[in-house]
């Protein structure tokens, strides 16, 4: 691999908030979590008993996990919802410090890091030099052994599948010391497993993954007002070939003719002409400054929020030349917005229904919501392709797949959510795992991982 990165600090990291300790040589120490607030997952629900942190600042000086009497996990940048990235009790190995590139092949498009870097600067080596990462999540702030682990999917799955589909190999230290490099042809099932495993296989060290090749730093967008779910469909369907990214916001409280209405994004890559002379803009950052009372998310001020979302539109189609953090990004301007949702947290719930039976699965579990008041401002929706990840937990599949976040309150919250997974279930798709440990029973997880 020709290696075209000479000079790491001169790469900008500052565009990352998370980083809240030096990456100079430290010794690794371990520290009590409750010092550290940031290892939550992003959700902040639920909260876990006090473990210990230790911080890996090199990956050939890894601490003895044979040796360790704990559970041990690796902690990225807290992403992650519910409690995937939780390790109560036990030891969380913080993998952010690993943050050198090791090698860019800027004429493949190849690129080697260690698993600690964020997507953000990735993007700040790679877009310069016209390339993207091949497939993103609507934030960023996530490192790459996190985007492995969860085996994230992004606005263009029906193009180029998970974030898995681009890795060609890494290094994983497994609980007995051993390294192994691991790749389709080489340790081919640890390889699978670990792709979408959660981080239970072990420690990712290193990833190398293929790149995609770009014009410019923008997208020539359009976004569309669509009055239902029949509409969106027919949008979606018109869409697919043609835009490499497509994704909707949905008004998930609105029933009748008008159930699932929304606004539906597509976009592609802008061209040489159509990046011509323009000029990326830095958008200042704001920051959520403290915890929103809980009571200020209600089924009321909710459907206020959706329908002047929906009504922010004025004209049926619009079109624009975006720049990827506006289309890609929109809410990591938002510094600390979890916080919104008040010291209680929330869950994001995600499900995939297949295209049988017209998604009557769909329609019932909107009608669910908009029956229990249980709805959100925060509903992502959009269409998965045929393209099959490596992984053997990926989750995507082919069919429609709804995210939302619901404000955490207790027992009432996490029984709505065993309502949907009934749902789901029955119609033969899927639910997210993210809430392992918590609130699905051991029988679900088997029917829902099943390949």
């Amino acid at each position: 691999m020709v290696n075209h990165v000479k000079d790491i600090e001169a790469i900008d990291q500052t565009d990352d908030p998370y980083l809240l300790l030096p990456t100079n040589h430290m010794e690794p120490v371990q520290l009590p979590a409750s010092q550290v607030p940031r290892y939550q997952s992003w959700g902040r629900y639920p909260k876990v008993k006090e473990g210990l942190v230790e911080p890996v600042f090199w990956r050939g000086e890894i601490p003895d996990l044979s040796e360790i009497d704990k559970t041990v996990l690796p902690f990225g940048y807290g992403r992650s919802y519910g409690d995937s990235c939780l390790n109560e009790g036990g030891l969380v190995l913080d993998t952010t410090f690993l943050r050198r590139f090791i090698a860019f092949d800027d004429e493949a498009g190849v690129l080697r890091c260690e698993a600690g870097v964020s997507l953000a600067e990735v993007l700040a080596l790679i877009v310069p030099r016209g390339w993207f990462v091949p497939v993103t999540p609507g934030t960023k702030f996530v490192s790459v052994a996190g985007a492995i682990a969860n085996d994230i999917h992004g606005k263009n799955h029906h193009h180029a599948g998970t974030f898995g589909c681009h890795v060609t190999q890494f290094e994983l230290l497994r609980s007995n010391g051993e390294r192994l490099l691991c790749s389709p042809t080489e340790n081919a099932d640890l390889f699978r497993a670990t792709i979408g495993g959660l981080g239970l296989t072990g420690v990712i060290l290193w990833a190398e993954f293929k790149l995609k090749k770009i014009a410019n730093p923008f997208i020539a967008m359009e976004r569309i007002r669509y009055r239902s779910l029949d509409e969106f469909f027919e949008i979606n369907a018109q869409s697919d070939h043609d835009f490499e990214y497509t994704v909707s916001w949905m008004d998930c409280l609105i029933g009748g003719q008008h159930m699932g209405r929304g606004l539906y994004w597509r976009g592609n890559h802008a061209t040489a002409e159509q990046g011509a002379s323009r000029r990326l803009r830095k958008k200042p950052r704001l920051r959520v400054p403290f915890d929103f009372p809980s009571q200020l998310l209600n089924t009321l001020t909710n459907r206020m929020f959706n329908e002047a979302v929906y009504r922010s539109q004025l004209t049926r189609k619009i079109q624009a030349i975006s720049s990827y953090d506006d289309f890609f990004y929109p809410l990591d301007v938002i510094l600390d917005w979890n916080r919104a949702y008040g010291k209680q947290g929330f869950l994001q719930y995600q499900c995939v229904v297949p295209k049988d039976d017209n998604y009557r699965a769909l329609k019932e579990i909107l009608a669910q919501m908009r029956r229990t008041g249980e709805g959100s401002f925060v509903v992502v929706f959009k269409t998965f392709g045929e393209i099959k990840s490596p992984g053997m937990l990926s989750f995507p599949r082919p069919g429609a797949t709804l995210a939302v976040d619901f404000s955490y309150k207790g027992k009432k919250t996490l029984k709505f959510l065993d309502t949907l997974d009934q749902i789901v279930r029955e119609s033969g798709g899927r639910v997210g795992c993210n809430l392992m440990e918590k609130t699905i029973q051991t029988r679900i997880i088997r029917r829902f991982s099943a390949r």
